[in-house]
Parts: C-alpha cells; sequence; structure tokens
C-alpha cells in the first residue's frame, strides 16, 4: 500500500510538474483566485506564510509555488477535511484566513477584515436578537472550534468552513459591523476568554434544525433560543 501510495503521488507531481504552462493557465487564470504550480507573486507568499506558521511550510517564503508549497497544501487540506489537491482554490483560501465572499464572485483580501469584526459580523448573522450571553456564547462556539482538531485554525478558517454557518452563506458575513454595536461588544469579550458555553462546538435552534445530526450532539445548556452541544 505504502508503494501504491508513494507511486500515485508522484504521478500526480509528475502530472502537475510537467504540464506546460498554458494548460495550467486554463485552470489558473487571471480572474480565478485559485493558486497551484506556476503561480507566484504575493498571494503565495501569504500561502506560504501561513502554512509556515501552522508547521506545514519547511521552505523559503519566496512567493513561487514550488513543489514544497504543492506538499504544504496537500498536507494542509487532509488536516481540516478538503479535498487534498494541491491547489490553494476558494475553500483552501477561506479557510486560511485569505479571503472573504464579495458580491458577486469572490476577492483577494488578507487583512482588511480583522478577527474582531470578522466575528462581530458572524455573530450579527448567527444571533442578532438573542441575550447578550446568547450572542458571545456564538462567539465562543467559533473561538473553540479553532482550538480543536477537528475545525480549521483561524476564525476565518472556521466561519467560511463549507456550510457551517447562514450567515456566510446569506451573505450577511459581508456586513460592515459598528465597533460601538452590541454585537461587536459580544466578540470582544468572546475574544478576552468569556465562555458562557463552557467549551461547546456547535448550537442550533431546536425550532428550526432539520439535521438528524445535530440532534446526536450532547446538549450542554440552553441561552436564548440556542441549544449549545459538544
Amino acid at each position: 500500500m505504502r508503494k501504491l501510495a508513494a507511486v500515485l503521488i508522484m504521478v500526480f507531481l509528475l502530472i502537475f510538474f510537467t504540464t506546460p504552462a498554458v494548460d495550467i493557465g486554463k485552470h489558473l487564470t487571471s480572474s480565478s483566485p485559485d493558486l497551484g504550480p506556476g503561480s507566484s507573486g504575493e498571494e503565495v507568499r501569504e500561502v506560504q506564510d501561513k502554512l509556515k506558521t501552522w508547521g506545514y511550510y519547511k521552505g523559503d517564503v519566496d512567493g513561487k509555488y514550488g513543489i514544497g508549497t504543492l506538499l504544504a497544501v496537500l498536507r494542509y487540506q487532509k488536516d481540516i477535511g478538503l479535498r487534498p489537491t494541491g491547489i490553494a482554490g476558494i475553500e483552501t483560501l477561506l479557510s486560511m484566513g485569505l479571503m472573504r465572499l464579495s458580491r458577486p464572485g469572490y476577492s483577494f483580501a488578507q487583512s482588511n477584515v480583522s478577527d474582531e469584526q470578522l466575528l462581530a459580523r458572524a455573530i450579527n448573522g448567527e444571533a442578532r436578537g438573542e441575550p447578550y450571553e446568547g450572542q458571545v456564547a456564538v462567539g465562543a462556539v467559533i473561538l473553540n472550534r479553532t482550538r480543536h482538531p477537528s475545525f480549521p485554525k483561524t476564525i476565518a478558517g472556521v466561519i467560511y468552513q463549507p456550510g457551517a454557518f447562514t450567515a456566510v452563506s446569506d451573505g450577511q458575513i459581508n456586513v460592515p459591523i459598528d465597533p460601538n454595536s452590541t454585537v461587536a461588544k459580544a466578540a470582544r469579550d468572546a475574544l478576552n476568554g468569556w465562555d458562557p458555553t463552557n467549551g461547546c462546538l456547535y448550537y442550533w435552534n431546536p425550532a428550526t434544525a432539520t439535521s438528524k445530526w445535530i440532534w446526536s450532539r450532547k446538549i450542554v445548556k440552553k441561552i436564548g433560543k440556542h441549544y449549545f452541544g459538544i
């Protein structure tokens, strides 16, 4: 099995690194956010920097998408549950906190939205109208996920994980939040360590939840309309 896996990896790499640049360009166009072999520039440098910080990438942060970057992306994708392609596409970049949704497609944005603002936007979309403790609790769940091995390591990665939050799918995550608003304060309280859920990783509204899986989670407490569980 090990020999077979090694052969498959070699075939995969051979395809990528012997394919003419023009063919790669068909998939990595200037209008596409995807990064892969042949890509270069500041975006690649940012990917390398993130992966190096997290221990996946051992090479120089040189902005060149070579074999080291490819293998680092593969390992990262496998660890967080994305399809391991070695290409830093939309989902991979989102999970790294390097992209955000915009209208009508996607745009690269490394750090123009702070963790506090992004967390406040998620809380606003997910728990607007809930008691203040419930708003902090939603923020705490997101932060708890960043520390759990089953989830991405960043706030942006958790929030933009495909299908994780309604606030992303309905576009509310793109609505700027007043720093003086209640949800912004809730985000700050969560970032400062207040966790009303005592370590929960999930929350759901029992009146609207239809997923059988979410009901298999152990309920720890109820705050407002939400159940919080593990």
